[in-house]
């Protein structure tokens, strides 16, 4: 792939510099093994056509010169570029599927954090669907997304009142989630970040002009997490069958 580099970002990677994160970036990496990324993004951004945030995980594409970055940011631009993620949410989220049509803007007093626009505001565009719902008070969810407002997904879903798990800003205050039964009793593995996942990104090559898609696997802090729950999930099937078991006898 002469035009361009796929990455599988992990958590807590910072995307380019900024102030605060002036070195150990993903762009200082790239630097370090790939000298002729494209300069549309400027010095600080080089090659960056899109960023996934500090502490979400997964797929990134990287352009190596000038016109494939055009060309792969027309299609970002279009809402041709299919990026989906999955999300470990709070709470058992009604229903199977469902569109969020809602705009998005700069939050009216926390000038570094995103909101759902009152009025005015981008519109922005998130399908989520439900891959598992377990009984202990949480929700996997596979989310499409065709624009990619700042902080969407987490935007959106905190909106609806299911934000990310881990997610410290669109929760319900810092380390909010460890409030949780299941966290106080030592039951949840210990979380630092949010629990988002960028697993599948697909678009057409800018040289070949063919669409290729790539998938990544779940990182072990969310693989552990979904094992704990659905232990857990068995746990309470159990003794819920312990518990009629009981009745039957009790009535026999």
């Amino acid at each position: 792939m002469r035009s361009l580099i796929v990455i599988d970002k992990p958590a807590g990677v910072v995307v380019h510099p900024s102030p605060g994160h002036n070195t150990g970036t993903l762009v200082h990496g790239l630097l370090q093994h790939c000298r002729d990324l494209s300069g549309i993004g400027g010095i600080l951004r080089p090659g960056i056509v899109h960023r996934l945030d500090k502490d979400t995980s997964g797929l990134m594409v990287v352009a190596k010169n000038d016109s494939a970055h055009s060309f792969l940011s027309r299609q970002f631009k279009a809402g041709n570029v299919k990026k989906q993620y999955v999300a470990l949410v709070f709470g058992r989220v009604k229903g199977d599927e469902q569109e969020i049509d809602l705009p998005i803007s700069r939050h009216p007093k926390k000038r570094k954090e995103m909101a759902v626009a009152l009025s005015g505001g981008k519109r922005a565009l998130t399908y989520w669907k439900k891959v598992e719902e377990f009984q202990s008070g949480f929700s996997l969810l596979s989310l499409t997304i065709k624009t990619g407002r700042t902080h969407q997904i987490r935007v959106h879903l905190s909106h609806i009142g299911h934000p990310v798990v881990g997610d410290p800003v669109y929760g319900y205050g810092k380390k909010w989630w460890e409030k949780h039964p299941l966290f106080k009793k030592g039951l949840l593995p210990s979380i630092g970040r949010q629990m988002l996942h960028a697993k599948h990104l697909g678009f057409i090559h800018p040289d070949h002009e063919r669409y290729l898609e790539f998938e990544s696997s779940l990182p072990d802090d969310m693989d552990h997490a979904l094992l704990v729950l659905n232990w857990l999930d068995l746990q309470i099937k159990t003794n819920k069958d312990l518990d009629t078991n009981k009745k039957r006898t009790i009535i026999m």
